[in-house]
């Protein structure tokens, strides 16, 4: 079930980012497919499922068009390139030193995120809003500035779609909540004489791998942008990673040297996906939370979530043809509700004022910057009281004191 809920989030992802960075919309469904089965087996978190992602959106739309699917293809492969080295550096380990308030500030704001970037959807509004732009905030702005236009449809589907998922994530705690509301969703629209988009017909049809040439000067047009989207790539993944962990309620963190590793699988994984100009993958909170509310626990949801995309598209591709887009946008949303840290907002009074500032801070930054700087803000909130506690441990040494233990 895990599986199969991530998958059909998957698709309209998938064929929706493809489309914002100019490639075919099929390569945003590839990512998943070609490199789930990579990252299940040698991936370290069972529970994280990667895919096609908004995060990787301005690095790989920018070279598309510059040089067209050649371009992304080069851009991606060495982007996987860096970040295997990236995890033979061992970097990834230094992730783990990252606050817990950072990691619950930034779980906040992709939820904030993820519910935001829906509200177009959910509201039937056609709203001109640029979508490679990390200001979430202001694409909301001006969706909301749209709302006289909206039509009570889609707002009917979505706000049945997420009741249900509440109303089950509270009374029947066993069953996977957002299928139960996607169902829900797709009676009402099949019930009622409701005229909304719909997911349409999916080519299943393997694409050829991408035709490029290496140039000399592509040392300095592909390798800085191959080298900003594998490091916005790798904190993606090694944070979503622990905000999965986070959401499980497993407080023990995995060891320094999985985050390695897992930079290490996602990075052969994307090379031999990047063969076909696909998209690189990055962890999905939306996938990876929606199969943990489903019950998967182990590496197998992730595999059979790239199974079901192909199963899905092969034999029921007339069924998902006719789901409607909102519905998938109302899960999306939902499980966006979901990772809203209802418990540290509820906590946030009694939080030491660096723990409350930096939840604070990273949040808004996750829905108004990006989420590398966001993480970079949080922690530059913890500077003051480590700059403190290194005077206090020199001062005694500078003295001619022994240093207090």
């Amino acid at each position: 079930m895990g599986g199969a809920i991530a998958a059909l989030i998957a698709i309209p992802y998938g064929l929706a980012l493809a489309r914002m960075m100019g490639l075919p919309p099929e390569l945003g469904l590839l990512t998943s497919v070609a490199t789930a089965p990579i990252t299940a087996l040698l991936g370290r978190n069972p529970v994280l499922i990667g895919g096609t992602a908004s995060a990787t959106v301005p690095f790989i739309a920018h070279a598309t068009a510059h040089g067209g699917i050649g371009e992304a293809a080069k851009v991606c492969l060495a982007a996987s390139v860096f970040m295997m080295v990236f995890s033979l550096l061992r970097l990834g380990r230094h992730i783990q030193r990252v606050p817990q308030a950072v990691v619950t500030g930034f779980s906040c704001g992709i939820g904030a995120m993820m519910f935001l970037s829906q509200l177009a959807a959910m509201l039937g509004v056609h709203a001109a809003v640029n979508r490679t732009s990390n200001n979430m905030l202001a694409q909301s702005w001006i969706v909301l500035s749209q709302i006289g236009q909206a039509h009570w449809e889609p707002i009917a589907i979505s706000a049945v779609l997420i009741g249900a998922a509440l109303a089950a994530q509270k009374w029947l705690p066993r069953w996977p909540a957002p299928l139960v509301g996607l169902l829900a969703a797709a009676g009402i629209s099949a019930v009622l004489p409701i005229p909304v988009r719909a997911v349409g017909a999916i080519s299943l049809r393997l694409p050829p791998f991408a035709g490029f040439s290496w140039k000399p000067e592509d040392m300095f047009a592909v390798l800085p942008a191959a080298l900003g989207l594998a490091f916005v790539s790798s904190i993606n993944i090694l944070l979503t990673s622990r905000v999965v962990e986070h959401f499980r309620g497993r407080h023990k963190h995995l060891k320094r040297a999985d985050a390695d590793v897992e930079l290490g699988a996602y990075g052969i994984a994307n090379l031999f996906a990047a063969t076909f100009a696909a998209p690189l993958s990055v962890g999905i909170p939306a996938r990876s939370l929606a199969s943990v509310r489903c019950g998967g626990s182990t590496r197998m949801s992730n595999f059979l979530h790239g199974v079901m995309i192909v199963a899905m598209i092969a034999l029921g591709g007339g069924v998902i043809a006719k789901i409607p887009l909102v519905a998938l946008a109302g899960v999306t949303a939902y499980i966006g509700i979901c990772l809203l840290e209802w418990s540290t907002w509820k906590r946030l009074p009694r939080m030491r004022r660096a723990d409350a500032a930096a939840f604070l801070l990273t949040a808004l930054a996750v829905v108004t910057v990006n989420a590398v700087l966001a993480v970079a803000i949080g922690c530059l909130c913890y500077l003051p009281s480590f700059l403190a506690n290194r005077l206090r441990r020199t001062a005694p040494e500078s003295l001619g004191q022994p240093a207090a233990v």
